[in-house]
């Protein structure tokens, strides 16, 4: 009996999905738990698994082509037996206002069943190299063979770094066809001049994802702003001397973002107003603090979610801080690594932004912008002195967090950044 693959829901928000590449063709077999594509969602780049044991058949979605979720885009039949008609195109196929999914004109198939996390998938291909999708871009640009490249991802994956780093081997003809044009500070791929007055290019799944939520946001939601100023001389010297008695032990480095988080958890566990969520008919108060980071992508914005980060120590935040980053960047992230995030943080102080707001991510009720450390004049003891100082600017939802509520965690906050002991308190 013949099994339709489905464009499934990779992700809890996923309503279509791009094929970045298949991984079997027409006509190769395949087994229950082997990826047949990797599919770009509205947050990452995940695997599509085959649901049956069989051969490949009747491939109705080439690469490239957005789908929506539901639709048929391929068959697997039991070897030798006939697959039925060609199912209609997966481009014209939309799940039906009742939720019922079209089958397309192929042999019975059972029910598909919507995941928002895939199953275990069995190992690949043992000839293919593990990389994320931008790394290979990268490599083909380059002329670099991945089988030559030590990976340093996750299992041994290749990611960008990985190409970054190594010789470039690029041909003649690779030579001559440079790689498309990246804006300075997002790194968004540009498209190459053409001689018109300008260059139309498709939303990618991320980008439509973020214009609606931004819609949802700033729009219905009653933003007010409550910025203050934090002495980062102890936070500083508290990170030095903790990073150099981390480097005697090996371990990795605490950075301010470290810093930042867990003063920032720990403030929102004793102010449980701002650790909160609005809901259409409540507000949920949440007892648990799960800090989303906001990291920069490609091609837009995703926030990983570090989870009880008032718990955690420094060096377990930076640890898991760099992978969730990491695993964002290679869009490689799993849907329970990025949902249900209780508070944010972004921080653009790597860019020399000295102040900012940001926009909050619903049903989320605040979120703070953190601007770069700068060095400034500043009055101590009515003396003219060298300071490190560094703005922290809370965009809150007025309909949960009130002018004093807000002020107050943000005294807490600063108070924590500027006595890094009050953190052990």
């Amino acid at each position: 009996m013949a099994t339709n693959v489905y464009m499934e829901a990779l992700s809890p928000t996923m309503e279509e999905g791009r094929v970045v590449k298949w991984h079997k063709k027409d006509g190769d077999p395949v087994k229950t738990g082997e990826t047949l594509a990797e599919i770009e969602t509205d947050k990452a780049v995940m695997d599509l698994v085959a649901r049956a044991d069989g051969v490949l058949r009747q491939v109705a979605a080439p690469e490239g082509q957005t789908i929506p979720v539901g639709s048929v885009v391929a068959v697997i039949a039991a070897p030798g037996e006939a697959a039925g008609e060609t199912p209609t195109s997966a481009a014209q196929t939309k799940p039906s206002g009742s939720g019922k999914r079209d089958t397309g004109n192929v042999a019975t198939a059972p029910a598909p069943v919507a995941v928002a996390t895939p199953p275990a998938v069995a190992p690949a291909d043992a000839t293919r190299v593990k990389a994320s999708p931008l790394a290979r871009r990268m490599a083909k640009e380059a002329g670099v063979d991945l089988k030559l490249v030590t990976g340093s991802g996750p299992g041994g994956r290749v990611v960008k770094k990985d190409v970054e780093r190594a010789p470039n081997q690029a041909a003649p003809a690779a030579a001559a066809a440079p790689a498309a044009p990246l804006s300075p500070v997002s790194r968004v791929p540009l498209p190459e001049r053409t001689g018109t007055a300008y260059e139309d290019v498709p939303l990618t799944q991320i980008r439509k994802t973020i214009a609606k939520r931004l819609v949802t946001s700033l729009g219905p939601i009653p933003h007010f702003f409550l910025t203050t100023e934090v002495d980062m001389e102890r936070a500083a010297e508290a990170r030095e001397a903790l990073n150099k008695q981390l480097g005697d032990q090996g371990e990795g480095k605490v950075s301010f973002n470290d810093l930042i988080i867990k003063a920032t958890a720990l403030a929102l566990a004793r102010h449980r107003a701002c650790n909160a969520w609005f809901q259409e008919d409540h507000i949920r108060y949440w007892n648990e603090v799960h800090i989303g980071m906001a990291v920069a992508v490609e091609d837009g914005l995703i926030t990983p979610v570090i989870r009880h980060a008032d718990r955690k120590s420094l060096t377990e935040i930076g640890r898991e801080a760099r992978e969730l980053a990491d695993k964002a960047r290679n869009r490689r992230l799993q849907p329970n690594e990025y949902t249900g995030a209780t508070f944010s943080i972004s921080n653009l102080g790597m860019f020399d932004i000295d102040q900012f707001t940001a926009v909050i991510n619903p049903p989320e009720a605040g979120i703070i912008a953190i601007g770069s450390i700068v060095q400034k004049a500043v009055v101590v003891d009515g003396h003219l002195a060298p300071g490190r100082r560094m703005r922290i600017t809370m965009s809150c939802d007025h309909r949960v967090i009130d002018g004093a509520t807000g002020a107050a965690f943000l005294r807490t906050l600063k108070q924590m950044l500027e006595n890094p002991l009050a953190m052990l308190l």
